[in-house]
C-alpha cells in the first residue's frame, strides 16, 4: 500500500482528496505541522506527496527544496494558481507535475498513479535504497547517521548529515552556499555561514579520518562540490 502525504491546508480540499484516495487502497496522511513539512516529510516517509502552493509561512515552492535535499519522493504541486510561469517554478523548484484547482478527481488519481508507476512500478529503474547512497565505495546510511569507506566508519550528527546529503545528492557539480544553508535550517536553531563553515570542516575532518582528505571542495564565492573521484583528493 503507497503511502501519500496531502500537504493542504483548506481542511474542505484536504478532506475530499483524504477520501478519494483512500477508497482506491492508498495510504492516506494529511500534514499538520506547516511550520514543519520537511520533518513531517522525514518521519513519516511518503511515496508520493501532493502540495500546495500558498501555505501558512512557507509556500510550496519552499518546501518541495527543502525535501529535495534528502529525498526524491514524487511530488504533485495543487494549485489554484494558472499562470505558466507558477507550473515553471513548481518544476524547477523540484517538483513532477502541476495540477490547477478546481480538479477532476479522476486527473488527480491518473497523475497519482501515473507518478507511482513511474517511481515504483513497471516504468522504474531499479534505484538503491532512499536510506542509502553509495559512490565508489563511499556509502552514506541515512538511517543509521554514518558514512563508511574501506571498512572505516564515523558516525554523523544531524546537521553533518544533512550537510553531506545536500553534497551527495550533487556530487560532481556545485552546492551553493544558500542551498547548503537551506538545508540546515530548521525552528530552533539559529543557521548562518558560520554555521555553515564549521559543519563543512567537521565533514571533512570524518572522510579524512575514513580516508577520503580533501574530497569536499570549496569553490569560491560559490559554494562546495563533493569531488567524485577520489585519486583527485588534493586539499581544497
Amino acid at each position: 500500500m503507497y503511502r501519500i502525504l496531502i500537504v493542504e491546508d483548506d481542511d474542505k480540499i484536504a478532506h475530499i482528496l483524504k477520501d478519494t484516495l483512500t477508497k482506491y487502497e492508498y495510504e492516506v496522511f494529511r500534514a499538520v505541522r506547516f511550520h514543519d513539512i520537511k520533518g513531517e516529510v522525514a518521519e513519516l516517509e511518503p511515496d508520493l506527496i501532493l502540495l500546495d502552493i500558498n501555505l501558512p509561512r512557507y509556500d510550496g515552492f519552499y518546501w518541495c527544496r527543502q525535501i529535495r535535499t534528502f529525498s526524491n519522493v514524487p511530488i504533485i504541486f495543487l494549485s489554484a494558481r494558472t499562470g505558466e510561469m507558477d507550473q515553471v517554478m513548481a518544476i524547477e523548484n523540484g517538483g513532477d507535475d502541476y495540477l490547477t484547482k478546481p480538479f477532476n478527481l479522476d486527473v488527480v488519481l491518473a497523475k497519482v498513479k501515473g507518478a507511482l508507476r513511474r517511481a515504483y512500478g513497471e516504468y522504474a529503474q531499479a534505484q538503491p535504497s532512499r536510506d542509502e547512497w553509495e559512490l565508489n565505495g563511499l556509502k552514506l546510511d541515512r538511517m543509521k547517521n554514518t558514512l563508511e569507506f574501506a571498512g572505516k566508519r564515523m558516525e554523523l550528527t544531524k546537521n553533518e548529515l544533512l550537510l553531506f546529503d545536500c553534497l551527495a545528492q550533487k556530487a560532481g557539480s556545485i552546492a551553493g552556499r544558500e542551498e547548503l544553508l537551506e538545508a540546515l535550517w530548521d525552528d530552533v536553531h539559529f543557521v548562518d555561514d558560520n554555521t555553515l563553515t564549521v559543519n563543512v570542516t567537521r565533514v571533512r575532518r570524518k572522510l579524512e579520518e575514513i580516508g577520503l582528505p580533501g574530497i569536499i571542495e570549496t569553490v569560491r564565492g560559490q559554494g562546495y562540490r563533493l569531488q567524485t573521484e577520489w585519486g583527485n583528493t588534493g586539499d581544497a
